[in-house]
């Protein structure tokens, strides 16, 4: 068997649909198909029923993926021993960030790759941590910066890089509007929320429940700048990094409500255990970075 068979397996057992597979593995649907049939005609089992919801392991499949997912990973590693053998690390690493570049000193970051390990390179992909997480943990990302309240994830190495203040951004018409504000009247304003899986959600929902309300937001926004802008638009208050909240008052766009603060941590993620060379040179870049 090759390995592209068991990336292919892999692929669809973790999207669970061969288009989607075909799309991960950067090939086509029929040519996906051909793989999984030739891999089943060689082990001499089903791996998959196909159902109207997609493609679902068998039993025979759910206990030959971990098999799979262990090789993939020693293959790996033994690219990355090779690679340091012949005195250079190598390779493209899959890095999930949060926020904006500056924040998470990535320049700082880029730097020290390039001096040490000019053959590493970023593949940087922006998003909400909690799915950041859960691609780190599915594989689909070799490393990622989260926000996150945990101390620890199972099955991945957490570490926290640095203490994230969190407040209240209101915009300037309804802060104008009420000179003198509680919490319990900045909760029954319009708010601008986030998706229900983003830990800035949790605080928002903590702050509403210290008055006794249910957090519900007219508007969502799925990132800071578009909650900021959201927020400075009039659509509603919302959570900021106190950062960014500070800037747009400076700028003018809004007004921090200094009745309450919360903080998260800025982590770095990625799976426990072994790793390649390229994400212990990122993890070492990363971690000088921030000290």
């Amino acid at each position: 068997m090759e390995l592209y068979q068991l990336r292919t397996f892999v692929a669809i057992a973790q999207e669970g649909s061969l288009t989607r597979a075909a799309e991960r593995v950067f090939t086509s649907a029929p040519a996906v198909s051909a793989q999984l049939k030739a891999l089943e005609d060689e082990l001499g089992v089903k791996l998959f029923e196909r159902t109207t919801r997609g493609m679902t392991l068998t039993a025979a499949g759910r206990q030959l993926l971990d098999e799979a997912e262990r090789t993939l990973a020693s293959a790996s590693r033994m690219r990355s021993a090779a690679a340091q053998l012949r005195g250079t690390v190598q390779g493209a690493v899959r890095f999930g960030t949060v926020v904006d570049p500056v924040a998470l000193r990535l320049g700082e970051v880029l730097v020290k790759l390039a001096e040490r390990h000019p053959q590493v390179t970023l593949q940087l992909r922006q998003g909400l941590s909690s799915q950041a997480i859960v691609d780190v943990k599915r594989g689909e990302l070799d490393c990622a910066y989260a926000l996150c309240d945990d101390e620890a994830i199972d099955g991945l190495e957490l570490r926290r890089l640095d203490s994230i203040d969190l407040v209240v951004a209101l915009p300037l018409a309804l802060a104008e509007a009420r000179a003198e504000l509680d919490v319990d009247r900045v909760t029954q304003l319009p708010w601008v929320g986030t998706p229900p899986t983003c830990v800035l959600r949790g605080h928002a929902e903590r702050l509403f429940a210290s008055v006794g309300r249910e957090f519900r937001a007219s508007q969502t926004a799925d990132n800071d700048g578009v909650m900021r802008s959201m927020v400075a638009s009039g659509l509603g208050a919302g959570l900021l990094r106190e950062d960014q909240a500070v800037q747009g008052e400076r700028n003018g766009e809004l007004r921090v409500w200094r009745g309450w603060r919360s903080h998260t941590w800025l982590a770095w993620i990625a799976p426990a255990g072994a790793r390649s060379g390229a994400v212990e040179a990122v993890r070492s870049a990363v971690f000088e970075a921030w000290g």
